[in-house]
């Protein structure tokens, strides 16, 4: 019996699929999306959206298909078709969702820090976007959340890269040199990062190991940079779980400086 059902109902939707009769598609199209049956919704809006081309139930059939894409994971296609909504129907009442998602879906294709974040920075300008449009939004508060977030992942991805030229050290050139580039410029674009601590003590560290391993005529003014380095530090972190490392290098600077 349930494959007979199963059957009945697909030879039905194969006949609708062929069919003209657009009101009955549209119909049909809106039952299944209601009922979470995304694949055939999209299907058949996908078609309804150039049918009905200027009127509002083409508008209709463009929102809901990108939802679909959006509910089947299609995030790539469902951020074009929102996007493409927004230029479409800029005065809609569906237009501040569409910029909205169109955002999200780029958050979700935000991948871990280690890979490429072309979508973490699509999704931070889109919901800048959405932002500087929607201020008044109820949704603008959870975009300043999310971007956040974003932001903190595009700071432990270059917390890693800092990491990575640190342990390099010298291996074909200097490395900690450009450790400490690194960890500097992520703390002058992120000030307020959580990484803070982590990246100012990295500073500290691969200045003093750069120091001791320099030159003779090098070695006392960077040594000296160090002990400036240790000072910027405690005085920001006097309570810092580095703090006794910090410490350690402080003496031994002095050390060698006498």
């Amino acid at each position: 019996f349930v494959m007979l059902m199963v059957l009945t109902s697909c030879s039905e939707y194969q006949k609708l699929l062929k069919s003209n009769d657009y009101d009955l598609k549209y119909q049909k199209a809106m039952e299944n999306y209601e009922k979470g049956d995304n694949m055939r919704a999209s299907t058949l809006f996908g078609e309804l959206i150039g049918i009905y081309r200027g009127t509002e139930r083409s508008e209709t059939a463009h929102f809901i298909y990108a939802q679909c894409l959006y509910n089947m994971r299609d995030y790539l296609m469902a951020d074009h078709y929102f996007r493409m909504f927004v230029q479409n129907y800029p005065t809609s009442e569906r237009a501040e969702d569409a910029q909205f998602m169109a955002a999200y879906c780029n958050y979700k294709m935000s991948p871990n820090p280690r890979l490429d974040q072309t979508y973490t920075y699509n999704a931070l300008d889109g919901f800048q976007l959405f932002i500087n449009l929607y201020p008044n939004s109820e949704r603008a508060s959870e975009a300043t959340v999310l971007m956040d977030e974003l932001r903190n992942k595009l700071v432990f991805k270059a917390y890693l890269n800092a990491k990575l030229y640190y342990h390099l050290g010298t291996y074909m050139g200097n490395n900690y040199q450009s450790a400490v580039i690194a960890a500097r410029n992520t703390l002058d674009e992120f000030p307020d990062t959580k990484y803070r601590e982590e990246l100012s003590f990295l500073i500290l560290d691969a200045k003093f190991i750069q120091a001791v391993n320099s030159i003779e005529e090098r070695m006392e003014e960077r040594l000296r940079d160090t002990i400036d380095e240790y000072y910027s530090f405690v005085n920001e972190f006097p309570q810092s779980q580095y703090l006794r490392r910090a410490n350690r290098i402080f003496e031994e600077t002095n050390a060698l400086i006498r």
